[in-house]
């Protein structure tokens, strides 16, 4: 009996002890709630397609303000002022210089020269020979529509005569300017193999010069050049 009432006692003791220190540990332990269980959102990319990129903000985005600031642009003093006046340029209309000009030939029958000219200008003259009586060289206003190097010279009346390009006794030397036809004749500038004949009318309507003339007049031309033709 003495030994249960000791046993009781002790379990009493041993009992207020433990539930004392376990109110005192209930009390000091702060109250932490519980975290939810983390929940996870898979993402998911396209098969090929790139994530989006984005911009990181730098700065936080303020509101708009109410009123928009004015813009003062340059001004440029060149531009009509608002008026009703008409547009100018804004660029200076130069005058043309001569040597901007299409060059032109003129020959002159009764002097047997053919001038080179820039407009108005004359830049060069050089002595010709013309077509001989019943082969005059047609007066009138052309242009240049043939230009061969080292031509095949044809015979005007005897058929199947011919003296190919580059044979030295080749009536028509070493250049050709044509600038008149009438669909079967042809009439132009050419060199020759006979220079005593230059300043004369000698020719069959074109018009012969000295070889290194014509080499050098061929270098000045081109398709399109007008050749005018006076007495």
């Amino acid at each position: 009996m003495l030994q249960r009432l000791v046993l009781l006692t002790s379990w009493m003791v041993t009992g207020s002890v433990m539930s004392a220190a376990v109110a005192q540990a209930t009390t000091m332990a702060p109250l932490v709630e519980p975290l939810p269980p983390e929940i996870t959102t898979p993402v998911v990319v396209p098969t090929g397609v790139a994530p989006p990129t984005v911009a990181p903000i730098l700065a936080p985005i303020s509101a708009p303000p109410t009123t928009l600031p004015i813009l003062t642009p340059e001004i440029d003093s060149s531009l009509p002022d608002g008026s009703h006046k008409p547009l100018q340029p804004w660029y200076h209309e130069q005058p043309i210089k001569p040597a901007q000009l299409p060059l032109r030939l003129e020959i002159k029958l009764s002097r047997r020269r053919v001038t080179v000219y820039r407009g108005k200008t004359p830049v060069k003259t050089y002595p010709i020979a013309v077509g001989r009586p019943g082969w005059e060289t047609p007066k009138g206003t052309y242009k240049v529509q043939q230009m061969f190097r080292n031509p095949t010279w044809i015979h005007p009346l005897k058929r199947g005569i011919t003296i190919p390009g580059g044979d030295p006794e080749n009536p028509l030397g070493r250049y050709w300017i044509g600038f008149w036809t009438d669909g079967k004749n042809w009439i132009g500038f050419h060199g020759t193999p006979n220079p005593k004949s230059v300043g004369t009318a000698a020719s069959h309507g074109c018009v012969r010069m000295y070889n290194d003339d014509i080499e050098e007049l061929f270098k000045k031309v081109s398709l399109g050049t007008e050749v005018r033709v006076v007495q």
